[in-house]
């Protein structure tokens, strides 16, 4: 042993103990800048995922702006877009958009007509039938419960 620099086998055994120490010390050391690494790696991938979905909403909310949605209406109609592709390109997400808008016109600040109804069975085709009895006056009715009710002399020409 005294070739090896030891003067004795428990100087010998404690510098292989103090060694074998050493490099667990060492390899915890690797071993906690690659955890590091991996964490940095995985928070990257999340900011990367958040920020596609970022652009994602963005574009979609472009495209329903630019058919004129805004305020809560295009709250809802972001929620009602649909595209079949999570990761639809700008050609999808118009024509989902566009398809959006005719069905549901009033997120995009249009009026919704209600359909024309169709001529009664006896009426000519293409006009409405028309009114025997003129439209009643504004309070018409009112007027009439009044004076069912007594309300209202009868001779006075409040007619």
């Amino acid at each position: 042993m005294t070739t090896l620099g030891f003067d004795t086998p428990k100087a010998l055994s404690e510098f292989v103990t103090a060694q074998r120490e050493a490099e667990e010390a060492a390899l915890t050391e690797v071993e906690r800048r690659e955890q590091a690494a991996a964490e940095r790696e995985l928070q990257a991938a999340r900011r990367e995922e958040l920020a596609a979905n970022r652009e994602r909403a963005a574009l979609r909310r472009a495209a329903l702006v630019a058919l004129g949605a805004s305020g809560e209406d295009l709250v809802d109609a972001e929620r009602l877009l649909a595209t079949d592709d999570e990761d639809a390109d700008d050609a999808q997400i118009q024509a989902a958009a566009e398809a959006l808008r005719s069905r549901r016109p009033e997120l995009f600040g249009e009026v919704r007509t209600p359909p024309v109804p169709a001529a009664p069975a006896g009426a000519p085709a293409g006009r409405a039938p028309s009114r025997t009895t003129p439209p009643p006056k504004p309070g018409a009715a009112g007027l009439e419960m009044a004076r069912r009710r007594g309300l209202v002399p009868e001779f006075s020409d409040a007619r």
